[in-house]
């Protein structure tokens, strides 16, 4: 087994065990007044889309641990460091729910919603709608979808879910096949992610975003994702074609991660 078919091996087992306390959470949340004004909707689309010649933006990640990084920032307080970012110029933030090979959790989101004003993105493993309604309702204004753990149809499925519930979607490829089983669907996915690293092997090819983005329809907005460690690695990305990059492990590790953000954005 990989590890992307062991982490969603674990995600399925989450999933039986805990359906019925998602289910009474969506619930609880659509009858919550202040639940529903706490989650007015921001825009991911909006918030990461440049026009020519503008600069890149960023999407600011709080990940304390990976599979293949092992503990970057163990006990990160995210609350804080979303703060960081926000106040470092952050467009909007990821923040890692998935809690085995992770070390997130969905709980982050509602006080990070409370503590900032940009959109917040809930990255995990979602392979069931109902995970887009708990996302929704936890506080997230986007999800991510990742081709390689979705059939086309479930992919389809999920984007559904998504625009019913006015969650943006930001669906993660990492080939050009992928880019065009997104592409294929019913509802258009908005954002598309371009993951350098391939989830099965780790391997991180950084010349992927060019590829692709060749590919890519004219209005959607194109994320470059894994490998950022630098201002000139942000320019080059954005010269290919990006609206934005996504970074996590190279803030987390900095000493101060909205310090790092403000030299990636200089």
């Amino acid at each position: 087994m990989t590890i992307l078919d062991k982490i969603l091996a674990v995600k399925r087992e989450e999933l039986r065990a805990a359906y019925g306390n998602r289910t009474r959470l969506m619930i609880a949340a659509q009858h919550s007044a202040e639940r529903r004004r706490l989650l007015e909707r921001r825009s991911l689309v909006d918030a990461l889309r440049r026009a020519p010649g503008a600069p890149v933006r960023v999407l600011a990640e709080i990940k304390r641990a990976s599979p293949s990084a092992g503990p970057i920032r163990p006990g990160a307080d995210a609350v804080a460091i979303a703060r960081e970012y926000a106040e470092a110029g952050a467009a909007a933030i990821s923040v890692l729910t998935d809690r085995q090979f992770f070390d997130g959790d969905l709980d982050f989101l509602l006080p990070c919603r409370e503590a900032v004003a940009v959109p917040l993105l809930r990255k995990d493993f979602l392979i069931e709608p109902v995970q887009i309604g708990e996302a929704r309702y936890a506080g997230a204004d986007a999800i991510l979808l990742i081709a390689a753990a979705l059939a086309p149809l479930q992919l389809q499925s999920m984007l559904r879910e998504a625009r019913d519930l006015e969650v943006d979607a930001l669906v993660e490829v990492h080939t050009l096949d992928e880019l065009d089983v997104a592409l294929s669907a019913p509802v258009a996915p908005r954002v598309i992610g371009v993951n350098h690293r391939d989830l099965r092997t780790f391997a991180i090819d950084m010349t992927l975003t060019e590829q692709i983005a060749k590919r890519v329809p004219a209005g959607t907005v194109l994320v470059a994702e894994s490998g950022i460690k630098t201002a000139a690695d942000v320019r080059r990305l954005g010269d290919a074609g990006a609206h934005a990059v996504l970074v996590g492990e190279t803030l987390m590790r900095a000493p101060s991660p909205g310090a790092a953000l403000k030299e990636l954005l200089a």
